[in-house]
């Protein structure tokens, strides 16, 4: 990777930066998917008619890499069935039907861990994964095998994409939470010291960690440029400490865990109250939203009871997406319920997604240039088309974080991206 900062400047597009956060009242059902998270879905262990409360365990672990499932609502379970996910797959999804009483399952209290071990189950029952988009169970993330170094946690407030606020809400609002994570995660993991990375465009955030940061002496916060993606995984970890992660390894392999800081703020939410991941911070916003906003709103609520409660549509949708807009995945219908690691929906109008004419390739190399791996996505166009697995791997295909700085810089309007992404696909053949 090379020294200098690659990647593209991006519209900011930030309204709701310094808004408050509402509470989203119960809706009236929620439909939770069994598969929020990277790995295997969890598995269903209610039926139809059970009655539930919220934090009741709902769906289990199902494999060595996957979280369980509680229900965000009280009432009853009144549908199991199979729905097509934003992801293209079909998955296995729980409807409840809310009474309107959110009744607390009973037993939930403050957790005190003794050791590690309790402190790694503890986060294997809270059914907290990565909250920053990917998905990755918590538990697995911090269950560092003994004699393994770790040199930095480093927590990932960048929030690079535009309109995106929701980090910057929990980094503002739930300071405490986020101090108390970190000071239980160093008691039982030997991490040597604690860097927070955030955007300089987050002023009202920085501030808040930095002032956190002066309460424990290996807490540190760095301020990045204001540069798409900062906030990837190996971009990150380059721009806080300078390593640099190989291709198909993980940031332990540098001595690194990276948590996203929502993450985090959820740990130490879990441990005080005993409440397992049942509700969150996200940003509604886009340009066919009435009242843009941050809202605290219960895991599985249907998109069209979010938009509702956001004042509903100023203008018609042409489109919803889960995420931002340059990493964000399309959702197909608005009875898609949140999902754990959903920071925001967004709803666009046609003027904002229309489609752009794409021309022949012109050979400016601006795709390269822009990529934070010096990536030729051209070249990555040209060996797929040519089936060539060989070649793929050669030029490092894999490397790929599917970003999008090479499709929003082509002056051809080519789908870099899109190519990158059936690229990899293809060598997983």
């Amino acid at each position: 990777m090379s020294r200098l900062l690659r990647g593209v400047k991006l519209p900011h597009k930030k309204g709701t930066l310094e808004g408050i956060v509402t509470k989203m009242p119960p809706p009236k059902k929620v439909v939770l998917s069994t598969a929020m998270h990277i790995g295997k879905p969890s598995e269903i262990i209610v039926k139809v008619g059970d009655e539930v409360k919220v934090g009741t365990l709902i769906a289990n672990i199902s494999g060595p890499i996957s979280a369980p499932l509680h229900s965000s609502v009280s009432g009853k379970v009144t549908r199991i069935f199979e729905q097509l996910l934003a992801n293209g797959q079909s998955g296995e999804c729980i409807e409840i039907e809310s009474d309107g009483q959110m009744e607390s399952e009973k037993g939930i209290a403050p957790i005190e861990p003794k050791s590690k071990s309790e402190f790694i189950e503890a986060l294997k029952n809270s059914g907290i994964i990565g909250l920053g988009g990917a998905g990755f169970p918590t538990f697995v993330k911090y269950n560092i095998p003994d004699g393994t170094e770790i040199d930095e946690l480093i927590i990932n407030g960048a929030e690079c994409e535009p309109y995106i606020t929701s980090d910057s809400a929990v980094m503002r609002d739930r300071a405490e939470d986020i101090l108390y994570a970190i000071e239980l995660i160093l008691k039982f993991i030997p991490i040597k010291k604690v860097i927070i990375g955030i955007e300089a465009n987050k002023p009202e955030a920085t501030k808040k960690m930095q002032e956190l940061s002066a309460q424990n002496s290996k807490i540190s916060v760095q301020v990045l440029k204001t540069l798409y993606p900062q906030g990837g995984e190996k971009v990150l970890v380059y721009h806080t400490t300078g390593k640099v992660i190989k291709e198909g390894a993980l940031p332990s392999s540098v001595g690194v865990i990276v948590s996203n800081v929502t993450t985090i703020a959820k740990i130490g939410e879990y441990f005080k109250t005993g409440m397992p991941l049942v509700r969150k911070v996200i940003t509604v916003d886009g340009s066919a939203v009435a009242k843009p906003q941050n809202i605290d709103v219960a895991v599985g609520t249907p998109l069209s009871d979010v938009f509702d409660f956001c004042g509903g549509f100023a203008k018609e949708p042409k489109r919803v997406i889960y995420g931002g807009p340059m990493m964000g995945v399309s959702v197909p219908f608005l009875d898609r319920g949140v999902l754990k690691n959903t920071n925001a929906v967004l709803a666009l109008t046609r003027e904002d997604v229309h489609p752009i004419q794409t021309t022949n390739c012109i050979r400016c190399g601006a795709c390269t240039n822009h990529c934070p791996f010096g990536i030729n996505p051209a070249e990555i166009a040209r060996a797929f088309e040519k089936e060539d697995k060989e070649e793929l791997l050669r030029i490092g295909t894999n490397l790929c974080m599917e970003c999008g700085c090479c499709s929003y810089i082509c002056p051809a309007n080519r789908p870099l991206v899109q190519t990158n992404r059936l690229a990899k696909k293809f060598l997983k053949i």
